[in-house]
């Protein structure tokens, strides 16, 4: 099935999920299976971005969020993060300005104040020129990791009620989810890992509660909008029963 034929299939079906997340994952033996460095694969990397935030646009879905960079990537060596640093600022300055005309809006999640001060500087402008569309909301989550996404919001409601600003009785779902760096997003519908690996990877552990997973053997660099809409295809085709029985 063509492209063009999976997006049609697609529109007819009609459940489309709002929110995709996508643990963008293989940039390293991409490169690795062309004897390349692994900066040339997150180099590569960057067109497959632009794919799916074209192919989410086309398919009606309204909240993307991909899993760009994790708390335990600083760990890697200097130069790689160097080189993911440097990649962050030329994605946003390639893209910002046709992100913006997309409608697109940028919200950059995660730990930004470990980011490198051109790296800070380029989130700040692209997350303000976009700040006013709400064609597709576009997550790219950086310096990010959920069990300490979850802690930081545990400590500030702990904070609220040692304060007498809030009760035990009032600290709920929805109060909890205030404090996430998600506040005011829907949960992932579906899920999407690409390479073949199926783990969770420490992202977003309380939204993907209910979420369909969809694991794609492709590896990051290789994966477009075709594949993008596989996945959709294929979750339009389950039941969601949140826990309840078949209708």
């Amino acid at each position: 099935m063509t492209t063009a034929e999976l997006l049609s299939r697609i529109r007819l079906n009609g459940a489309v999920p709002r929110h995709v997340a996508i643990i963008m994952d293989g940039n390293g033996r991409w490169a690795r299976e062309r004897l390349m460095p692994r900066p040339f694969g997150h180099r590569s990397g960057m067109k497959a971005v632009r794919e799916v935030v074209e192919g989410a646009i086309e398919a009606g879905i309204e909240v993307l969020s991909l899993f760009a960079f994790s708390q335990e990537n600083w760990q890697r060596p200097m130069t790689e993060v160097s080189a993911l640093m440097s990649l962050l600022e030329e994605y946003i300055a390639r893209e910002a300005d046709e992100l913006e005309e997309k409608g697109v809006r940028v919200r950059m999640l995660g730990d930004l104040e470990r980011l490198t001060p051109p790296a800070a500087a380029a989130v700040d402008r692209v997350m303000s020129q976009t700040a006013h569309n709400d064609k597709l909301t576009l997550n790219l989550f950086i310096s990010y990791g959920s069990r300490a996404e979850i802690l930081r919001a545990t400590q500030s409601i702990a904070a609220d009620v040692a304060a007498g600003r809030l009760t035990a009785a009032e600290v709920t779902e929805e109060e909890f989810e205030k404090r996430l760096f998600t506040a005011g997003c829907p949960d992932p519908d579906l899920l999407i890992r690409t390479s073949g690996e199926q783990r969770i990877s420490n992202f977003m552990l309380w939204q993907l509660a209910y979420t369909e997973l969809f694991i794609s053997p492709v590896l990051w660099p290789d994966f477009g909008r075709h594949q993008l809409y596989e996945a959709v295809a294929d979750y339009q085709a389950r039941e969601r029963r949140f826990g309840r029985v078949s209708a």
